[in-house]
């Protein structure tokens, strides 16, 4: 009689990490991975930079091999092989070997479908050599193709085919190899989960390296050496990279009749069991639970899955076992800049009809008197029911990451917006401010919370225009003539007290720089007897925001020294 065997379908993130937890847990158990690629536990996530020569040693990228798997751990590690069927009722899997074509049956006690995701959508790229950067072999092919151009002593041209976070660490990486980069984008925007005014910081670099940013473009063929696209232009490019975005990969699950979620990914319980008995399915292709929400949400994340892997082990092994929710916490760098996000983005919570009050900021990444401090943008989505964190997103240079993950941490103890003011984090000059820029969201959301400011948003100051309301710029007059919001009146907070009376009755909306000012301003009005709103997140948000939605933006003020101590109101 043979061993207890579970089967694992996929050997990369969420497959090996179950199979090396499974078999810390049960020695005894047989444990066989199948992968219809030819490497196993490869760092998948560092395939661009090796491709930009930021990692010089491509085995570096080979975390683990069949032979070392087999060696530590005494598991059957199939590479080039295919999973082609499976059978719940007789708990059996076709197989294909994909060298040879040979095929052979496999009977299982447990399997878990960890296949991944693939490409969302093909591309016809016509006669220019196109490939996908998801694999080992997808990135040695890249390489080799840039090397034919390099050795005709040309300069690589390459079209970069979506603006996610693959094709903008692509982009990164390309440029940093020297190629001449195009981005093509079908979407109105980069970094499709973000906001569109925290996009602008992104669009900025990408311009100052000299990429060529089509947006709201797609391709529809290509010729020698060029692509064709949608708006009638062509491009030049000797190599397209394909990263269009990535959907379950499900094939196997609707074939075995295993029942999928709405959004497409095999659906599960708590405990990462699939519809049918004795399957189990983690990674990319599963349907995950929103840790907002609880709803059924799709996140292809490398952390989650291998922490899932974790999970259905444990729950093979015969624990009782929750599936940790899906925040869909990310960062990627694009060009020296950090973007990174956790949550729900306020597009999102708009559209599922959630009351929310928004909160932008922009301090500085640590004390500004030292020497080398950087500015953030920061975002925060709240519950304006429950002062609940929804979401946050983050742009800047230095200090992102850390940032982002407190901010991930405290969605995830339940710690309200309002609460981050009593966080206790770390300080010292070099490091953050006494203040720390959560610590300052924390206060912002408080003031809001409790009326102290009333506040508007950049999308909505239009309408409010229009509506009658008067826009007062509370900043310097050398700030306000060097860049303005059309319409705004300039009247220096200085001054605000002795000339209020020049405001006359209309309602008014008070802005500044990044809002420091305006909250004073608007606290100092409303006390006067006005009727008056704060620009949220002031000049700068409004002009990333109406930068990315307009033609013809008004151009970005420069922050003086003096300035740029702005944080969110105390």
């Amino acid at each position: 009689m043979r061993a207890q065997r579970t089967v694992i379908i996929g050997g990369v993130a969420g497959g090996m990490s179950a199979a090396t937890r499974l078999r810390r847990l049960d020695e005894s158990m047989e444990i066989i991975v199948l992968e219809r690629g030819g490497f196993v536990s490869f760092a998948n996530c560092g395939l661009p930079y090796h491709v930009g020569g930021v990692i010089a040693d491509r085995g570096a990228l080979l975390l683990q091999t069949p032979q070392s798997l087999r060696a530590r751990f005494a598991i059957d590690v199939r590479i080039n092989t295919e999973a082609t069927a499976i059978d719940p009722e007789t708990q059996t899997v076709e197989i294909r070997d994909t060298q040879t074509g040979a095929t052979s049956t496999l009977e299982y006690d447990e399997l878990v479908l960890s296949p991944g995701a693939r490409l969302r959508s093909t591309i016809d790229t016509g006669k220019v050599p196109a490939f996908a950067l998801r694999t080992i072999d997808d990135m040695d092919a890249i390489i080799d193709a840039l090397k034919d151009v390099e050795l005709a002593g040309r300069r690589p041209r390459v079209a970069v085919i979506g603006a996610g976070f693959i094709g903008l660490e692509a982009v990164e990486n390309l440029h940093q190899r020297g190629a001449a980069v195009t981005l093509v984008q079908s979407a109105a925007q980069v970094l499709g989960p973000l906001d569109i005014e925290m996009t602008a910081p992104i669009m900025a670099v990408l311009r100052d390296a000299g990429i060529d940013v089509r947006l709201s473009t797609t391709v529809l063929g290509g010729a020698d050496g060029e692509l064709i696209l949608s708006d009638g232009s062509r491009v030049a490019a000797d190599v397209a990279i394909i990263a269009p975005g990535v959907t379950p990969d499900t094939a196997l699950a609707a074939a075995a009749n295993l029942q999928l979620g709405d959004k497409g990914g095999i659906r599960v319980d708590a405990s990462h069991r699939t519809s049918a008995p004795h399957i189990w399915a983690i990674g990319d292709a599963a349907m995950k639970t929103d840790a907002i929400d609880g709803g059924e949400v799709i996140v292809s994340m490398a952390g989650l899955a291998n922490r899932h892997g974790r999970e259905v082990a444990d729950a093979i092994a015969g624990a009782t076992i929750a599936a940790a929710p899906a925040l869909g916490t990310g960062i990627v760098g694009v060009l020296g800049v950090t973007v990174a996000m956790t949550g729900w983005s306020e597009r999102r919570a708009r559209a599922a009809g959630r009351r929310i009050r928004v909160v932008h900021t922009h301090p500085m990444h640590h004390a500004g008197y030292y020497p080398g401090a950087t500015q953030l943008a920061i975002k925060l989505v709240i519950d304006a029911n429950d002062d609940q964190i929804l979401g946050a997103q983050i742009v800047g240079r230095d200090g992102v990451d850390k940032r982002i993950d407190v901010i991930a941490t405290a969605i995830a103890g339940g710690i309200t917006a309002s609460a981050l003011t009593r966080l206790e984090l770390a300080y010292a000059p070099q490091y953050a401010s006494a203040k720390d820029p959560i610590n300052l969201l924390g206060y912002v959301a408080d003031n809001v919370r409790d009326g102290r400011t009333r506040t508007i948003q950049w999308h909505e100051l239009e309408a409010a225009q229009l509506a009658g309301a008067v826009v007062v710029d509370v900043r310097s007059e050398t700030e306000h003539t060097t860049a303005a919001i059309p319409g705004a009146v300039n009247l220096p907070l200085d001054h605000l007290r002795e000339r209020h009376d020049e405001l006359g009755d209309a309602a008014i909306i008070v802005h500044c720089q990044v809002g420091q000012r305006g909250h004073t301003a608007a606290r100092l009005l409303a006390q006067l007897g006005h009727d008056v709103h704060n620009l949220d997140g002031g000049y700068l948000t409004w002009h990333a925001g109406t930068s990315m939605t307009t033609a013809a933006p008004t151009p970005a003020a420069p922050t003086p020294t003096a300035q740029r101590t702005e944080g969110a109101a105390a």
